[in-house]
């Protein structure tokens, strides 16, 4: 309990951090954002409306103290484009980010796990060499060019799924399985092959310590001496970059969701971006900073269950 306590508090301190580099980069840009983000769509009324509900009426210290005090509260402002409260946007976001990342993490380590194993059991040989081509490969292909080539193959030519688009999992399951295919793999497939390759390593680090070859000098059959000594203890790099996937994942694909038109933190972080909506760029920052350290806490916990040498105190 004592380590969840200090490990909240440091969250809080970096999320204070990132309010802090965020706030001073809107300050930086040039212009008066309200009225950038309003566009050709002038109001004065609305104008000064939202500018007092911003507090960008206020000398710039209350306006950090008053944006912080607020954020900590859970109440991140008011979108200058549409006049919604930030959080109630960003929840309204968050399941079909939430979706999306988890069919993808999913995707990637039923990719990942047998092929790194399947890697390190063959070490040196030409199936060992053809999977780390194939994981090198996935790692270096861009993100969008792989989400072209999925339409193009499962859209354009099969007609077997649609090119884009979302539909709420809770209204129709079907409808928002056939559409959550293509981006879900496009992000998997690219987390899965960074995953081969970290498990690929793991494995052969420990397969070659000394208790897996004392395990086996006592005549243990491989199966044993993988599930009891090798995987288990292979585990805990494995979990740190799967956290990292995860949380980039649940933090928003830009490019993935823009090419999809998937309605997730990433789709929503680019169109904050192009009208100048800022309360709702830093909330969606601050929430996926939030994310990140959620991840990483839940990481950390897991180590202790996944390895009992491992004590989570500090």
């Amino acid at each position: 309990m004592a380590f969840v306590v200090r490990r909240l508090l440091h969250s809080a301190v970096v999320l204070l951090g990132v309010s802090v580099l965020v706030f001073a980069i809107v300050q930086l840009v040039p212009g008066d954002p309200v009225r950038i983000a309003m566009g050709t769509r002038f109001d004065p009324d609305v104008y000064a409306r939202l500018r007092e509900a911003s507090g960008l009426d206020r000398p710039l210290v209350q306006q950090y103290l008053g944006y912080v005090t607020s954020a900590f509260t859970g109440d991140l402002g008011v979108s200058f484009r549409s006049g919604q409260p930030v959080t109630e946007i960003l929840l309204g976001r968050l399941p079909a980010t939430i979706s999306m990342a988890g069919t993808g993490i999913v995707i990637a380590l039923l990719v990942s796990f047998p092929l790194g194993l399947f890697a390190a059991l063959r070490h040196g040989r030409g199936s060992d060499s053809l999977v780390r081509g194939v994981s090198q490969l996935g790692v270096s292909v861009p993100d969008f060019w792989m989400a072209m080539l999925l339409i193009l193959l499962f859209s354009s030519t099969l007609g077997w799924l649609p090119p884009s688009g979302y539909v709420p999992l809770t209204e129709d399951p079907a409808g928002w399985a056939r559409r959550v295919v293509m981006p879900a793999l496009t992000i998997g497939l690219v987390a899965g092959s960074i995953l081969t390759r970290y498990i690929r390593s793991s494995v052969l680090e420990v397969l070659a310590a000394d208790h897996v070859r004392t395990a086996r000098s006592k005549g243990l059959r491989n199966r044993v001496v993988l599930g009891r000594h090798v995987v288990r203890n292979s585990l805990i790099p494995v979990l740190t970059i799967t956290g990292n996937q995860l949380a980039t994942m649940l933090g928003g694909v830009v490019v993935v969701e823009v090419v999809f038109a998937w309605p997730g933190l990433g789709r929503l972080i680019y169109d904050a971006v192009l009208a100048r909506d800022y309360p709702l760029l830093q909330g969606a920052i601050l929430l996926t900073a939030a994310i990140f350290l959620l991840i990483n806490l839940l990481v950390d916990l897991l180590y202790g269950k996944v390895d009992p040498r491992v004590r989570v105190t500090s």
